[in-house]
């Protein structure tokens, strides 16, 4: 299957508009399960070639174009190899290399993008290609990205571990809703500050955090994690209550755990 991966990066360097491929996801990080997918960053500028991405894709593939798929995550297509999913995303070189000098400035924007409950995070960029592994680079481009990207920025960690503020007052959101038994506003504030506190704890440590996928499981074993976070994380969200009551004793115990990991950054 690497040679067939590789093979197709390779092909894809050579479509007009693309400057080259990356392998991202738990396979670049050698993370992965077996049945795992190959996820390629396909790094474009300006115009693609769409109808050769779609040959290249094979019969009956969707290709999906920038903006198809939203702001953040904008397009590229789903594909089976040897029974494999295999998933082209599309990333826009010259936005990133943006994000990447908004990172150093510390400066991030969190946008809106189906497939991330808890948001885009636009460091995401500059993180995915410091994890992620060159398959096909004719410019050179990437790999010398990769290189930039290897060393967190200070100001960027600065920035996010600043942010923890919003975990305390998306709790303080939440002691409201409690006393009205609003289990869905309290649960979608109880997820938002667990996810800041994790954007945090993996700043804290100078590590790129991706996306909401795993991430708990990380985050709780980073120094800066309080003793038991995850454990009280999915007491906090897997049973948050119904009742005025039940919610805001949960949102006590919320209240108490931003506090520690705040204290702890």
């Amino acid at each position: 299957m690497e040679t067939i991966i590789k093979d197709m990066a390779e092909r894809l360097a050579g479509v007009a508009g693309v400057v080259g491929v990356m392998l991202g996801g738990s396979r670049a990080r050698a993370e992965h399960r077996p049945g795992s997918d190959w996820d390629l960053g396909v790094y474009y500028r300006g115009d693609l070639d769409l109808d050769a991405l779609r040959a290249s894709a094979g019969p009956g593939v969707d290709v999906a174009a920038p903006g198809d798929w939203g702001p953040w995550v904008n397009g590229g297509a789903w594909l089976r190899v040897e029974g494999t999913a295999v998933d082209w995303i599309l990333r826009d070189l010259d936005r990133v290399g943006q994000v990447w000098e908004q990172c150093r400035e510390g400066r991030y924007e969190v946008g809106v993008q189906a497939g991330h409950p808890l948001g885009f995070w636009s460091p995401c960029y500059a993180g995915e290609v410091a994890l992620g592994r060159v398959l096909a680079d004719p410019t050179g481009e990437l790999t010398d990205l990769r290189r930039q990207t290897a060393d967190y920025p200070e100001p960027l960690r600065e920035a996010l571990t600043a942010g923890a503020w919003e975990a305390e007052f998306l709790v303080e959101g939440a002691a409201k809703g409690a006393a009205r038994a609003d289990a869905l506003y309290v649960s979608l504030c109880l997820s938002r500050a667990v996810g800041v506190l994790v954007q945090a704890l993996f700043a804290a440590d100078r590590r790129w955090c991706l996306n909401e996928k795993g991430a708990l499981a990380v985050a709780e074993t980073l120094p800066g994690a309080p003793a038991g976070f995850g454990r009280h994380v999915r007491d906090l969200l897997g049973a948050p209550g119904a009742t005025a009551e039940e919610l805001t004793a949960t949102v006590a115990e919320a209240r108490a755990l931003v506090a520690r990991t705040r204290a702890g950054l």
